[in-house]
Formats: structure tokens, C-alpha cells, sequence
């Protein structure tokens, strides 16, 4: 009695998976309607460099690759097609800086990030120095409290308090109470602002 396997797809090469770049990087240009012009406006990669890469004609290195997924908003996994892990499981990385544990909640290279910081009590920071740097940043305090130095002006807010800045003015956040402080922490671009929706839309009564 003969005995019949079931054949197993063929894993692809790495040759397979650099030649398919530069389709999927023409494929998701075209998606977002982006010329190669407006592209290496953004990316400061010249255009014959993009036309070549979407071509084949060169090779993707991660120097092209970073930009480009910055550039397109997209993690750098979409660029390569990486396969999947088989594992569904988010494995969230934390950084310690310090008196505080950082946990980076989406993968995105650009546009709005998302973090979660636990600030250990009485963290009133090695530096109190106000600072300034590029971008808009919101704040939702999840437990504890939290301090934050906004300009002239300081705030004291609780769980479930938000503030929203623009990080061009001078700013330092701490927890100085005497527990962990939680903060569900929002970067954004310059000139991104969040969209509140205060109450629903009203409903019409015609065609939708």
C-alpha cells in the first residue's frame, strides 16, 4: 500500500523576497497615488533611484527602505513582505529611561505614535529643565498623577484627565505623588492635531 504525503509550499529565497520589492513598492505607490517625483520630495531619494528600485534594477538596502516605509506610513515588514510569525501574540518591548518604563504600542515608523509610561512615584526627574522639540503630543492619565509644566503654568491631572501641547513650548512631565503614575502617551507630526467628535451626527431623514 502506497503511503501519499501531502506537499509542502516551497518556502521562497531570499532572491525571492528581494525581487518581489520593487513590484510592491510600484504597487503601493499607485495604491496612494503618490508620483515618483512627490515621493523623493519626501524621502530625499532621487527619483531615477526610486524608478530603478521599483524596476529591479536596484537593489533595496535598508538606507532606501527605512525612508520609504517613514515615507508610506507603513511597517518596514510590508516593504519586504516578511512572512508571518504564526504567532498572533503582540510582544511589546518596554524600555527603562531611567525611573520610568516605556512601552511602544504600534509598530508605525511615522504619523502618529502611541506609548504607554509607567513613571515610578516621587519622579521628579535627574533634569526638571524645560524642553522643546518638534511635533504635538497628548497625554490621557490612566492611574496615578501626574505633573506636567506647560510654559509658564503647571498641571496637576488625575486619571482620566488629557492635555494636548504643542511640544514647541517648553515642557516636563513627572510624577511627583507616591505612586506609579500610568500615561497613555500620543506622538504626532507638527501640525497634527487630534479630531474630537464632541456628540454623534445628527441623523437624516433622506437617502443616506
Amino acid at each position: 500500500m502506497t503511503s501519499t504525503r501531502e506537499a509542502r509550499p516551497t518556502e521562497p529565497t531570499t532572491a525571492d523576497v528581494v525581487d518581489a520589492v520593487g513590484p510592491r513598492l510600484r504597487a503601493l505607490r499607485t495604491r496612494q497615488d503618490v508620483t515618483l517625483a512627490a515621493l523623493a520630495e519626501r524621502t530625499g531619494i532621487s527619483v531615477s533611484t526610486l524608478s530603478r528600485l521599483e524596476s529591479g534594477q536596484r537593489k533595496p538596502t535598508l538606507e532606501l527602505l527605512l525612508p520609504l516605509a517613514r515615507a508610506y506610513q507603513v511597517p518596514l515588514d510590508d516593504l519586504v513582505g516578511a512572512p508571518p510569525t504564526g504567532d498572533p501574540r503582540v510582544h511589546l518591548k518596554p524600555e527603562r529611561h531611567g525611573r520610568r518604563v516605556v512601552i511602544p504600542l504600534t509598530k508605525r515608523t511615522g504619523g502618529v505614535r502611541s506609548f504607554k509610561q509607567l513613571i515610578e512615584p516621587n519622579d521628579h526627574g535627574s533634569d526638571t529643565t524645560l524642553k522643546t522639540h518638534e511635533g504635538y503630543e497628548w497625554l490621557y492619565v490612566l492611574s496615578g498623577r501626574l505633573r506636567l509644566a506647560l510654559g509658564d503654568e503647571v498641571f496637576d491631572l488625575g486619571p482620566g484627565e488629557v492635555a494636548e501641547f504643542d511640544t514647541h513650548t517648553p515642557h516636563w512631565v513627572g510624577n511627583v505623588s507616591q505612586q506609579v503614575t500610568e500615561v497613555l502617551c500620543l506622538y504626532g507630526p507638527q501640525g497634527e492635531r487630534a479630531h474630537v467628535r464632541s456628540k454623534p451626527a445628527p441623523r437624516t431623514t433622506g437617502r443616506p
